[in-house]
């Protein structure tokens, strides 16, 4: 029996566990798990918790770099479109895009002839359609294979997310046409950085799959504990016992009731937000 027996730990990847965006912006090399995060979260699981990550990367961007997370639960994929679990090597649960939103991206792209997609598909390959700046900048700091389609029908079917691409100023523009739509309440439109946008059908967020997360693992509500930086993790966040933000989090999620805010991502945030269930348990 160990003091983290029952509690589960989901926590966003990208400038949470590590911090990334020097990777996004400045084609730096992706950085390790830092060794203090590595052993607090080796602690957590040696006295009974379970660690599990929610991404928004596709798994064949996120498959490289599992093995060196340390974690013993299943990965929450694609923003919420999938639970995946590495150690068996398959699903447990999807909920990919229909085929309806072909004709919806492709209105998208004739109406904002500046925008670039990354269509993420249920295999060992991503595709992009109208890559820009912002896609090759992304595609190095994930380093999935890729492919460039001229046009979308050339994109296999399912669709599990589609990445929406371009600056600030066109994504603004993008989500304000999308939330206008009258096939908005499809799908969940959630910005996950300025100058990304993600895609996914309705209901497949990080919180719905956290809480389908917590029932496949037989942990209650009370004992889920989230960590997130970006809007995309609100949702998981809403969902958790207790929310925790990296001090490097937008306001957006440093203002949610209950939240605590730890250090910055690149100064152990994981390591800080383990040690204070440490002194709890």
């Amino acid at each position: 029996m160990g003091k983290f027996d029952g509690l589960l730990i989901i926590s966003d990847y990208d400038n949470t566990i590590t911090y990334t965006e020097g990777s996004l912006l400045g084609g730096e090399e992706l950085p390790p798990v830092s060794a203090e995060d590595r052993r607090a979260m080796e602690y957590f699981m040696a006295e009974g918790g379970t660690f599990s990550v929610a991404t928004g990367r596709a798994l064949p961007a996120f498959a490289p770099i599992a093995s060196a997370i340390p974690m013993n639960g299943p990965t929450i994929l694609f923003n919420g479109a999938a639970i995946y679990d590495f150690a068996a090597g398959r699903y447990l649960h999807t909920a990919f895009l229909p085929d309806t939103v072909r004709p919806h991206l492709a209105l998208l792209l004739e109406r904002f002839p500046g925008l670039a997609m990354e269509l993420y598909h249920d295999d060992a390959v991503i595709h992009t359609v109208h890559p820009n700046e912002v896609t090759r900048a992304h595609l190095q700091l994930t380093h999935p294979p890729t492919v460039v389609d001229a046009a979308l029908d050339q994109v296999p079917s399912p669709i599990s997310k589609v990445l929406l691409e371009g600056t600030d100023c066109l994504l603004s523009q993008v989500i304000a046409f999308l939330r206008d739509a009258d096939w908005a309440d499809a799908y969940e439109i959630v910005p996950s950085a300025a100058c990304l946008v993600e895609l996914t059908a309705r209901g497949a967020n990080k919180g719905v799959m956290a809480e389908k997360l917590a029932s496949l693992l037989h942990v209650p509500r009370k004992n889920v504990l989230c960590v997130g930086d970006q809007a995309n993790d609100i949702p998981m966040l809403r969902f958790a016992a207790v929310p925790y933000a990296p001090a490097n989090a937008i306001p957006a999620v440093r203002r949610l009731p209950g939240i605590q805010i730890l250090p910055h991502c690149a100064d152990h945030a994981i390591a800080a937000m383990i040690a204070s269930l440490d002194k709890l348990y």
